[in-house]
């Protein structure tokens, strides 16, 4: 599923299912709150990534459902510079929690996450078998970004 109000968004993607933000504004609260309102039954929460993150993987993926297991209701890696909301798993019993900080005007996301129950925090530590927290969780933000992305990935040994 694909958070976005772009026009073209539809051809980002091929597949993926493109939802459009419910509430007015912008920012990243919102587009959880809109993935969190559109999750088809039976699904019980949703892996978030933000698209300026070239570098996260399949196991970190992974290792973030493995976390969500039981009472939590969400589980966020520690990156190098602290918590990484946008790369984290949510339940669907966050909505509530999302709702009342939209209707309070609050949109940090990382305030959303240090007020809800049962979140399972996955430390450097244990991330460090995953690779390098700089690189799993670098942002593309400027060309500059960009350009350094690109040559972190050609410097990636290639399989075969």
């Amino acid at each position: 599923m694909l958070a976005s109000n772009a026009p073209d968004s539809s051809s980002w993607l091929a597949g993926a299912r493109v939802v459009r933000d419910t509430r007015t504004g912008r920012g990243s609260l919102i587009g959880l709150h809109t993935v969190l309102s559109n999750l088809p039954a039976p699904a019980e929460g949703v892996l978030v990534v933000a698209w300026d993150m070239p570098f996260v993987t399949p196991e970190l993926l992974a290792l973030l459902l493995e976390s969500a297991s039981g009472n939590t209701v969400a589980s966020i890696p520690e990156g190098p510079h602290g918590a990484e909301p946008m790369c984290a798993y949510y339940s669907r019993q966050c909505l509530p929690a999302v709702e009342a900080a939209l209707d309070a005007g609050d949109l940090r996301l990382s305030l959303l996450v240090e007020r809800l129950a049962k979140v399972r925090r996955i430390p450097a530590a244990e991330l460090s078998r995953l690779g390098d927290r700089e690189r799993l969780f670098f942002n593309v933000n400027t060309p500059r970004d960009l350009a350094l992305a690109e040559s972190m990935a050609a410097a990636e040994p290639r399989p075969g």
